[in-house]
């Protein structure tokens, strides 16, 4: 069974993402289909325009199917981790590489893998219903797809922010901050969609209309920029807690105490070390990091306690972030 639907017409190829149960959580099957189709399309001059789309209001990607990783890991099936990612981050490189223009619909959650197939097209469509998020750090994992390029090149401290925290950005705020290039009422969406299939020129269908960016409030930029832009855990954290009264700064401490230490210590690394890299030199990295912490407890733990039994109390090793050894985040990291 394939979890994704394509329809060509009017020189535009549509990927319809269709696995509404699991909110499009992408299989191995749906990275490999959704490869193979995009590659036999680059070379197709009957197509123009790519589109990706979802076949549910529920949500644009929840991200990769991560419960499956985890079943690999338990049962020890390396081969099958490696083949998932290295298979998802080649989908990724293809969309940023892309030679057509390559648009995403996103009007329901986006989070880690919906993410990869998203924000390295072209143009990035959100509506007020978007719902934009990295929380892999709650699971002991970490921000991948090639985020660790992107995030980095976000205004200051937000990339950090997003990472570290797995903070949601809403609708027109994702605009605000470069993760989305236009938006759209949802109401509207399904209309820009038709005209998008009926081949209109897409200048004349993606107009910036500010007046219509007033969804949610505005992103605290300037709080974010003020104790994210750190690269040293500890000094975020020291930071937030030494912010006595701010009711933001608590938040962010609740949400950082919800992840695993060792992921949030691998996290800002690997944002540290994707500032100056190419998004090919991120994915390779990401690759290895994620062998290597898959086959953590705090991974198996944090997916257990999120994803499987939802008890959502996990118990990291270890618990605190000044415990964490430098050694081996270095070991996950690969430097």
């Amino acid at each position: 069974m394939s979890y994704i639907r394509t329809n060509v017409a009017n020189g535009v190829g549509e990927i319809v993402l269709d696995r509404p149960k699991a909110l499009n959580a992408l299989d191995q099957s749906m990275v490999d289909d959704m490869y193979d189709v995009l590659l036999r399309w680059a070379d197709d001059d009957d197509i123009e325009t790519v589109m990706l789309t979802s076949g549910t209001d529920r949500a644009f990607c929840a991200g990769g199917d991560i419960r499956a990783i985890r079943d690999s890991a338990l049962a020890d099936d390396t081969e099958s981790i490696t083949r998932y990612f290295s298979h998802e981050y080649r989908l990724n490189q293809l969309i940023a590489e892309y030679p057509k223009a390559h648009i995403a619909l996103i009007d329901g959650a986006a989070m880690g893998g919906g993410l990869g197939i998203s924000v390295h097209g072209e143009i990035r469509v959100v509506t007020e219903k978007a719902m934009i998020a990295m929380p892999e750090t709650a699971i002991g994992f970490f921000p991948d797809i090639g985020s660790t390029y992107f995030l980095p090149r976000l205004p200051q401290g937000v990339g950090m922010w997003l990472a570290l925290t797995g903070a949601r950005v809403r609708g027109s705020q994702a605009l605000s901050v470069g993760l989305a290039t236009h938006f759209v009422p949802s109401a509207e969406l399904g209309g820009v969609a038709d005209r998008i299939r009926s081949g209109a020129p897409l200048g004349e269908i993606l107009v910036p209309s500010p007046d219509k960016h007033t969804d949610h409030p505005p992103l605290p930029v300037e709080q974010i920029g003020e104790y994210f832009s750190d690269t040293n855990i500890a000094a975020i954290v020291g930071g937030l807690r030494g912010a006595v009264g701010d009711e933001w700064a608590a938040q962010m401490l609740d949400l950082l105490g919800h992840a695993s230490p060792t992921s949030l210590w691998v996290t800002a690394r690997l944002l540290e070390l994707g500032e100056t890299a190419m998004l090919d030199e991120c994915l390779e990295r990401e690759l290895h990091s994620a062998e290597k912490i898959t086959a953590t407890h705090d991974f198996a733990e944090g997916v257990r306690a999120v994803l499987v039994d939802k008890d959502r109390t996990p118990a990291f090793v270890p618990s605190e972030i000044d415990d964490v050894d430098p050694a081996e985040v270095s070991r996950i990291v690969g430097v």
